[in-house]
C-alpha cells in the first residue's frame, strides 16, 4: 500500500485528475473535479471576513471542498457537532460564519457550497496548509456547555499514518461507505482523512438504513464505517454486499451483536477505542466474547489518563472510562465517569439536558439520566414544578405537558437526548451529603413505578 498523503498534499500531489475521490448514486467526482471546487471556494473564502468557519454538511465530497478550502485559504474550520439551526444561533460567537450545503435557519452568515462544472482551466497547485493549522470541535463536555478541542491537521496525518500501519493491505481497493456522521472526530478520521490520505473512493451520502447497506453495487468490495448502534438492527434477512473489513466505534459492540453480523456480512468486526480528545487508543479484532483491547504503538496509560503522540498535552488527558488492565498490557472497559453517558453511541451530556429543563417555563429543578428498559438506555428527568406548572400539567394532561417539552427541547439537543422518561417529585432526593445518587433516583424510574 502506498504511503498515507498528508493533508496538506491531497490535491497538490502529483496524481491524475482522472483519480476518483467521491461518489453518490450515478455521480462520480474526480481529483480534478476537487481541485476546481476548492479553488473556487478559496477564492471566495479569501474575500470573507473572519478566520473561523464551521461546518455543517450532509454530502461528503462537499464537506471535503469546505475543508480544504477553509485550511488552504488560512481559515479555521470549526465542527460544531451538529446543524440545528437554534443551536448555531446559540453559538454564533464560535465562528465567523457557517459553510454549509443547505439553508439553515442561521441568522449569521451563511455561505452555500455546491460542486460547480469543471473548466479546461489546468490546476495550479494551492497555497500551502502550514503545519499549526488546525481543525476545531466541539463535543459534550461534563459541565453541559459543548467543549472545545484543538485536532492540529499533522495530528490528523498522523492518526492516518496509524491505521495504515494497523489496517494496511486489508484496505487495498476498498471503497468506503459509512454509517456515521462527518461532524464527529470518529467520521471525520476514518470517512474522510483516512480514505483521502490512501485515495481510497468514499461515498458522499451516509448510510441510514440496512437496506442502503444491502443495495451497494456488488463489483465492489467495502470498507464500512459503523457503530455498535447501527450494527445491531441489520436486517440480515437482506442481501449481503462485499464488505472487506468492518470498523466499529462510539461504543462497545456487544458478543450478542456481532455474532449475527459476522453470519450475515461473513467478516469479523474491528472495534476502535478513542475519543475526540485523544484521537484512537486501542483497536480489537473481535474473534470471541473475551478478546481484550490492544493499545496503539506510542499510546501510554497512567492510571486514569492517557499520552500518545496525538494528544497535543504533554500531561496527557483524563479517560471517561475505568480501565482494567492484564500483565501484557491489553485491557477491558469496566465503567464510565462523570456526567456524560452514551446512548446510542452519542455522547450525551446529562448536565446540558437539566441546563435545557431548566431554562423552559415551570421547571425549578431537574435531574437527568440514563434509564435502562427491556435492555435499551434512553434519557430519564426527575422535575420539580412550580405551583402554576402543576396545575397546567394537571389540567391539560400528562401526555400534552410532556409533548410540549420535547418540541421544546428538540431544536437544541441530539434526538436520543431529549427525555423518554418523565417522573414529577416535589424536590430531588439527595443523600445525607447533599449529594445525588443515580441509584437512589434510578429507583423513581422502575417499571412498575
Amino acid at each position: 500500500m502506498d504511503k498515507p498523503l498528508p493533508l496538506s498534499q491531497w490535491l497538490n500531489a502529483p496524481r491524475p485528475d482522472e483519480t476518483p475521490v467521491a461518489w453518490l448514486d450515478d455521480r462520480i467526482w474526480t481529483l480534478g473535479d476537487l481541485r476546481h471546487d476548492v479553488t473556487q471556494l478559496v477564492d471566495a473564502l479569501r474575500q470573507e471576513e473572519g478566520e473561523r468557519w464551521a461546518l455543517c454538511f450532509e454530502n461528503g465530497y462537499l464537506f471535503i471542498v469546505a475543508l480544504l478550502a477553509a485550511l488552504h485559504a488560512g481559515k479555521t474550520p470549526v465542527l460544531p457537532g451538529h446543524s440545528r439551526g437554534a443551536q448555531l444561533n446559540e453559538q454564533r460567537a464560535m465562528f465567523s460564519g457557517v459553510l454549509s450545503d443547505t439553508t439553515l435557519e442561521f441568522s449569521g452568515r451563511l455561505r452555500l457550497v455546491t460542486a460547480t462544472a469543471p473548466t479546461n482551466t489546468p490546476f495550479s497547485p494551492l497555497p500551502a496548509i502550514d503545519e499549526t493549522r488546525v481543525i476545531e470541535l466541539f463535543t459534550s463536555g461534563s459541565t453541559g456547555t459543548p467543549q472545545r478541542v484543538i485536532k492540529p491537521v499533522i495530528g490528523l496525518d498522523r492518526e492516518a499514518r496509524l491505521l495504515a500501519d494497523r489496517f494496511g493491505e486489508r484496505l487495498t481497493g476498498c471503497h468506503v461507505v459509512a454509517s456515521v456522521v462527518l461532524h464527529h472526530l470518529y467520521g471525520l478520521t476514518f470517512r474522510v482523512v483516512l480514505p483521502m490520505a490512501l485515495g481510497l473512493p468514499l461515498h458522499a451520502s451516509l448510510l441510514q438504513y440496512a437496506e442502503q447497506l444491502s443495495a451497494l453495487p456488488q463489483d465492489k468490495r467495502y470498507l464500512f464505517i459503523s457503530s455498535p448502534a447501527f450494527l445491531k438492527r441489520l436486517d440480515t434477512s437482506l442481501v449481503p454486499p462485499p464488505v472487506a473489513l468492518l470498523l466499529s466505534a462510539g461504543g462497545e459492540l456487544p458478543w450478542r451483536d456481532i455474532i449475527p453480523c459476522h453470519d450475515w456480512l461473513n467478516v469479523w468486526p474491528d472495534e476502535i477505542y478513542g475519543s475526540t480528545e485523544t484521537g484512537v487508543m486501542a483497536w480489537r479484532h473481535r474473534l470471541d466474547e473475551t478478546t481484550l483491547w490492544q493499545p496503539f504503538p506510542g499510546v501510554t496509560f497512567h492510571g486514569d489518563r492517557v499520552t500518545s503522540p496525538l494528544i497535543r498535552e504533554a500531561e496527557g488527558v483524563v479517560l471517561d472510562d475505568i480501565l482494567h488492565f492484564a500483565a501484557d498490557g491489553q485491557f477491558n472497559i469496566v465503567g464510565r465517569r462523570g456526567r456524560v453517558v452514551k446512548i446510542e453511541d452519542k455522547r450525551i451530556s446529562l448536565d446540558e439536558i437539566e441546563q435545557r429543563l431548566l431554562a423552559l417555563d415551570g421547571i425549578c429543578d431537574a435531574a437527568a439520566l440514563a434509564v435502562t428498559r427491556r435492555g435499551r438506555q434512553a434519557i430519564g428527568v426527575l422535575l420539580v414544578l412550580s405551583d402554576a406548572a402543576r396545575l397546567h400539567r394537571d389540567n391539560g394532561g400528562k401526555n400534552a405537558q410532556e409533548s410540549a417539552w420535547r418540541r421544546a427541547l428538540r431544536p437544541c439537543l441530539e434526538p436520543v437526548a431529549v427525555p423518554r422518561y418523565w417522573r414529577i417529585v416535589d424536590e430531588i432526593p439527595v443523600n445525607s451529603m447533599n449529594k445525588r445518587v443515580t441509584a437512589q433516583l434510578q429507583e423513581l424510574f422502575h417499571e412498575d413505578s
